[in-house]
């Protein structure tokens, strides 16, 4: 790759922290199995002036829905999980599950026509989402609004609801399609959790700990951060009125704010932390078809599948319709998949894979050009953004 241009990835992190736009970030890039380069800027905390260094630690968030992902498929490589099985095979309470496709809070759930499957959860199709942005939507939107600010204040200290609670509580949720029929990105991978832990007889952290986490050597990955690590989690950031950085220390989606306790509900979609090392050393592991350091996690004809997967035509317009900004992508096994480089609104590679979180965190797997980038930040509503699309044009165009 040519450094001189991937070089250019710190103007662009310089930038946009001079313009307020973000606090503090990094990215780190490999390239056949070896470190290209590592870049930082700005701060992981602002009001002490704390740099954001290489081994401050972030929430990931959604970029937790690709290790979820990878837990279900070790199930699944084991016969142990049936990706065409309805989700009540494991977890009994959605065999009666309901479905209120019309709007407002009034609708009247009916028995759902289709069961949930496990290929459900993992393409977003399940009929679950993250809650009500309007009056308008459907009942089950509303209610699972209701729901995540139960799981914020449950979150704060002392927690209760468990992962599996969760999942139960959600068979209790009306449905706003039938499932398998639209595309809706919701809660589906942390119902993925609950049905891990009842396969494999594992408290889902467990399980993630011992077949991703410790043969992999992620030592800062889990769903809190312990004291004697807190000082290299960074804050999270959100700008307000005025167009400035500002300190967010609310809890969203059920995850606690500050990370520092064991959560009862370990989020499949949204509950890990982990620094861009730690990320890096799964995402390497994909990149090398289920292998790092002579430890296999998968087999290659899996990851090959996750590099190929995708919705049917009818799913993909919905796709396309809800996820504009990730066009020329699909969306399978939580993360997204280019399908068709020349749509998407960055340069990429056929068959790149991964996904980013609502704080900014990104990875990309890129098997044809052996390419793994993991980038790290920590700002509201930020996903896939500009900056994502600058950075990701830069060291495309360095290869």
């Amino acid at each position: 790759m040519n450094l001189y241009h991937l070089n250019k990835i710190q103007d662009v992190f310089d930038s946009f922290v001079k313009k307020q736009e973000v606090a503090g970030l990094n990215i780190l890039i490999y390239k056949d199995d070896k470190e290209v380069g590592y870049w930082q800027a700005g701060c992981k905390n602002i009001e002490k002036n704390q740099a954001f260094t290489r081994d401050t630690i972030c929430r990931l968030y959604s970029m937790s829905k690709p290790i979820t992902s990878i837990a279900a498929m070790i199930l699944v490589e084991q016969g142990k999980l049936d990706l065409g099985a309805p989700v009540a095979n494991y977890i009994p309470a959605f065999w009666n599950v309901t479905v209120c496709s019309e709007g407002g809070k009034n609708g009247k759930p009916v028995k759902a026509q289709k069961p949930i499957l496990i290929q459900d959860l993992l393409n977003m199709t399940s009929g679950y989402t993250y809650g009500a942005y309007w009056d308008g939507a459907t009942l089950g939107e509303h209610l699972t609004s209701d729901f995540i600010a139960e799981l914020n204040k449950d979150s704060i200290k002392d927690s209760k609801i468990t992962t599996l609670d969760v999942a139960q509580r959600f068979s209790q949720i009306p449905l706003s399609f039938e499932p398998g029929t639209d595309y809706s990105y919701g809660f589906s991978a942390d119902i993925l959790g609950a049905v891990i832990e009842t396969v494999s007889g594992l408290k889902f952290s467990e399980f993630l700990r011992k077949n991703i986490f410790e043969p992999l050597g992620m030592k800062d990955t889990d769903f809190y951060v312990p004291e004697e690590k807190q000082n290299r989690l960074a804050n999270v950031y959100k700008f307000n009125g005025e167009k400035k950085l500002e300190l967010f220390t609310l809890p969203n989606l059920g995850i606690q704010p500050f990370m520092d306790h064991a959560p009862s509900f370990e989020s499949g979609g949204a509950g890990l932390c982990s620094s861009v090392d730690d990320y890096m050393k799964f995402a390497s592991m994909l990149c090398n078809k289920g292998v790092l350091n002579g430890t296999r996690i998968l087999q290659e004809k899996t990851v090959e599948y996750l590099a190929q997967a995708h919705l049917s035509p009818v799913l993909q317009q919905k796709f396309d319709q809800k996820m504009e900004h990730l066009s020329g992508y699909s969306y399978s096994n939580l993360m997204r998949v280019a399908t068709d480089p020349g749509y998407c609104k960055m340069i990429t590679e056929k068959g790149e894979f991964g996904w980013d979180g609502w704080l900014g965190p990104y990875v990309s797997v890129d098997l044809k050009n052996h390419l793994t980038v993991v980038m790290l930040m920590q700002k509201t509503d930020a996903g896939t953004w500009e900056l994502t699309r600058r950075v990701k044009n830069i060291i495309y165009t360095s290869l």
